[in-house]
């Protein structure tokens, strides 16, 4: 097995998840190259969708496939907005996008002082679209909700995902230290020892 579908068209996360699955030796391949369409996202939680995701580039494919769903928990909005963080701008009228996502992200949080939200990132990983036993990893990042965005390295919520540890936000670090402790970094690494003892 050299090569696995990559279910998502977004490049950010292509180029983190192959840095991060380099040491496996395995080519990513993403879907979208491969003509095949997105797969509907119905459900609440992220295992879920990734599941369906990985299903829906296995079938098409007739590859492996191995599907991320990640998003942002905000702890003063019971978890929201969870599996719909990349259309989170468009509940108010804003289009679909990383900025606005920030912007009304910051605007619903105006005068809640409960800061506190964490970064989500739950891979899956299939044989064939059938395989009774999927790769299941989560990684998650606990942080605060910075108060304006700072940085411009990474994309997503990354300039306002504040980070205790480091002091900085998610969009502040290098490449590096960002994918070493980043939430998909996290899951990543989880998937990598998965992969070696299950599949490789």
């Amino acid at each position: 097995m050299d090569r696995v579908v990559l279910a998502s068209n977004n490049p950010g996360k292509l180029l983190e998840l192959q840095e991060l699955l380099a040491s496996l030796g395995l080519q990513l391949l993403k879907q979208g190259d491969l003509g095949i369409p997105e797969a509907a996202e119905p459900f609440k939680t992220f295992v879920e969708n990734a599941l369906a995701k990985a299903r829906h580039a296995a079938q098409h494919s007739g590859l492996p496939a191995i599907a991320d769903d990640a998003g942002i928990c905000v702890d003063a909005f019971g978890g929201l907005p969870g599996v719909d963080t990349a259309y989170y701008a468009t509940q108010f009228g804003y289009a679909k996008g990383d900025a606005n996502n920030v912007l009304a992200l910051l605007e619903q949080m105006q005068g809640i002082d409960n800061r506190r939200a964490a970064m989500v990132s739950t891979l899956v990983a299939l044989r064939t679209p059938d395989d009774p036993e999927p790769l299941i990893a989560v990684g998650r990042v606990a942080g605060q909700i910075a108060r304006e965005p700072v940085g411009s390295n990474g994309f997503g919520f990354d300039p306002i995902m504040w980070l205790p540890e480091f002091g900085q936000t998610f969009a502040q670090l290098s490449t590096e230290v960002k994918n070493a402790h980043s939430h998909r970094g996290r899951a990543a690494q989880a998937m990598v020892s998965l992969m070696r003892e299950r599949w490789l």
